[in-house]
């Protein structure tokens, strides 16, 4: 009988909640110093928080560039934050640049997500190890000699019995006025047909 799994806390974990949770408490709090109140100043921590994470993940995909930009911005604004609450500014009575900065801060996210969202996904070339083995190209079967093969001969063209009726009636009156066999030319020139007709027509004369 397996044994019931007992429950360890996981001291990484711990230490990212405990960060996370102070992070987020510290980007409210200047949030609300920088003017913004109510709602206004929950949404800011979990603005960047989210582009954190966005950018973090295009990372790990494989991306570079655009999201190790976003994801510098997005932990510049986290870490600001933590070090300006710890008493570097008078939040009493904030600067202009800091409400300036909190205040442009959605538009910034916003193109920041956006553009990680629409960010086109990294393209894998697969390797030449992992390749598929092309298949052998099939010998081609060995030409057959002259010998070998039997001559083809191509079928005449089809004779209508009516036009075969006719010619034996102008080969009959060719020979009783010549007293020879009617030639394929002459059979041509007097029906007005093709050459390749008029030779098959003979050759069933004959």
């Amino acid at each position: 009988m397996a044994r019931p799994r007992t429950w360890r806390p996981d001291a990484v974990l711990v230490q990212a909640v405990i960060a996370g949770a102070l992070s987020f408490a510290h980007l409210h709090d200047l949030a609300a110093a920088a003017g913004q109140n109510g709602w206004k100043a929950w949404a800011y921590p979990v603005s960047v928080d989210l582009l954190l994470v966005a950018a973090w993940r295009r990372l790990r995909a494989g991306t570079s560039g655009l999201a190790w930009s976003w994801f510098v911005i997005a932990l510049v604004a986290s870490l600001g934050a933590n070090v300006a609450t710890a008493g570097f500014l008078d939040l009493e009575h904030p600067p202009a640049w800091l409400r300036f900065s909190v205040a442009g801060w959605p538009a910034l996210a916003f193109l920041g997500g956006t553009l990680l969202a629409h960010q086109p996904a990294p393209r894998t070339e697969p390797s030449l190890e992992s390749a598929p083995d092309a298949p052998a190209p099939t010998p081609a079967p060995p030409p057959a000699s002259p010998e070998a093969a039997p001559a083809r001969t191509e079928p005449g063209p089809a004779v209508p019995p009516a036009l075969l009726d006719h010619a034996r009636k102008v080969a009959t009156e060719h020979r009783t006025r010549t007293g020879s066999e009617i030639d394929t030319a002459t059979l041509r020139a007097r029906l007005g047909i093709p050459e390749a007709l008029a030779g098959a027509i003979v050759t069933q004369l004959a």
